[in-house]
């Protein structure tokens, strides 16, 4: 059952303030931001009322003062690296951000081409956004970055890259992915400032893990979960125990650097305000809390989702056995198990009874509907036709005839040369669109649609990709069963 835990107008008011305290001791500050500025669901997942917008709309409290500086690694240019989350390439990913940032009403001054060695694919985006009137720097590869501290602050360290003058103060140092170079970034240039007589200062915003929250926190574990490909441990801040005595949350990438960067900053500055990694940061959302129970279930199923997810990918080979042994620690930490996720449990149990592949649906209210596959309807359609009335109030009958459903059958499987006649959920909501039209019953229905958001759904078996993408776009949570529907060596998405 979903419920709020998190207060998102003030997260947007005090994480706006904290960044224009943090600035008034600068001419400039350089915010290098991880993780995600838009669509940032992990958050909203685990902190029940955080929108996955809600940094872009705290940065558009202070706009006239921000300026956007995209970073790219040359190298991941070259190579065609793709974001798994979106199944696009950093490349792509990087125009996407340009416009979307700049539909958003933030001014996007300049991209930072790090790692070049002379690229042709750099080359050409560097010509390419230089056309948009888009400031491109080239920053060059450093031996022994970022442990030589005389190489690294030398003219042939940070002195050979590029150098961008900003129009603003706030600079906001973001990337397709890990791994740019968004540190390095921000380093140089203010090397560069300070060359120039400007006084720069850094900050880091990290949303994962919450300093003020426990080690063991379900909304930390969450973070660990998610990050298990990177190897990221929340860990206690050894730095901050030692000079303040109090406890904060830490990983352990940004525990390892400290001491190096906190050099960094000295040699470029003269001196630093930082005593720990923590110290660096500007992140608010742990004072935001409004129901830490709330937020504490929440992570709990965004954990087990995470294990499902696990499973699916090491099924279908994309994925390690170590991946899953970790999550597997993590729930331990948590004291959940697999069988914890409700949906999942009714789900199996309906597929027991009917002898066929199912789907559960959590509804808000914490109801769960299903939905069995028959030659008509593949499971997921079922259950999602039988959420709809169940959120709408609907009797119990068919909302779509099989007089409508046939001639869908007819033209995949006649005229597309399908195989499957059932109709994926897409084609389910197509035609219960086109009756709405002329029946009341299923306009209801469809008005439906928008209330089936945060709903958890689980599948006992892999779904087709179409299937996938049509929960993703409602706002639904699902999760499968690592378990193929077919026998068939080749499954098509």
């Amino acid at each position: 059952m979903y419920r709020i835990g998190f207060d998102n107008d003030k997260y947007i008011k005090l994480q706006s303030e904290k960044i224009l305290k943090r600035i008034s001791k600068y001419n400039k500050l350089y915010i290098e931001f991880g993780g995600k500025l838009f669509d940032d669901h992990h958050a909203s997942r685990v902190l029940p009322g955080f929108e996955p917008d809600s940094k872009i709309k705290m940065l558009l409290n202070i706009k006239d003062r921000v300026e956007m500086m995209l970073v790219i690694s040359a190298e991941h240019i070259e190579k065609n690296k793709v974001r798994g989350d979106l199944g696009i390439t950093y490349y792509q990913d990087l125009m996407r951000l340009i416009d979307a940032f700049s539909e958003a009403g933030l001014y996007v001054g300049s991209v930072v081409i790090t790692h070049y060695n002379k690229q042709i694919e750099a080359q050409k985006l560097k010509r390419k956004l230089e056309k948009l009137k888009i400031k491109v720097a080239y920053h060059y590869t450093i031996d022994n970055y970022p442990n030589n501290v005389d190489l690294i602050l030398s003219k042939d360290g940070f002195g050979k890259n590029d150098y961008i003058e900003n129009e603003r103060d706030i600079i906001v140092v973001t990337a397709p992915g890990p791994g740019s170079g968004k540190m390095a970034t921000c380093l140089s240039q203010m090397y560069h400032d300070n060359i120039h007589g400007i006084k720069a200062g850094y900050a880091k915003f990290e949303t994962f893990p919450v300093h003020n929250l426990p080690l063991d926190h379900p909304v930390n574990l969450a973070y660990e979960a998610a990050t298990v490909d990177l190897n990221d441990i929340n860990m206690i801040d050894p730095f901050h125990l030692s000079a303040y005595n109090k406890i904060a949350i830490n990983y352990n990438r940004d525990v390892e650097v400290f001491p190096v960067l906190n050099d960094l900053l000295i040699s470029i500055n003269g001196s630093s305000e930082y005593k720990s990694p923590t110290d660096m940061g500007v992140n608010m959302v742990g004072n935001c809390i409004i129901d830490d129970e709330a937020c504490k279930e929440a992570s709990k199923e965004e954990i087990l989702r995470r294990y499902y997810e696990a499973l699916v990918s090491v099924r279908k080979e994309e994925a390690g056995e170590d991946i899953l042994n970790k999550l597997q620690l993590i729930m331990k930490k948590t004291g959940i198990s697999a069988d914890d996720r409700k949906v999942a449990v009714v789900a199996r149990a309906k597929e027991k009874e009917t002898g066929e592949p199912a789907v559960a649906i959590e509804l808000s209210d914490g109801r769960i509907v299903t939905g069995k596959t028959s030659k008509l309807l593949g499971a997921s359609s079922a259950a999602l036709l039988n959420a709809l009335k169940a959120n709408g109030n609907i009797d119990d009958v068919k909302l779509l005839s099989k007089d409508i459903i046939k001639p869908i059958q007819i033209l995949k499987t006649d005229y597309l040369k399908g195989n499957n006649p059932r109709l994926h959920t897409d084609e389910i909501l197509i035609a219960l669109a086109v009756e709405s039209e002329k029946d009341d019953i299923c306009l209801k229905a469809l008005k439906e649609l928008h209330n089936l958001k945060n709903c958890e759904v689980h599948s006992t078996v892999i779904l087709s990709e179409v299937d996938v993408k049509t929960f993703k776009k409602l706002g639904m949570r699902l999760t499968q069963e690592p378990v193929y529907s077919t026998k068939r060596l080749y499954h098509k998405k």
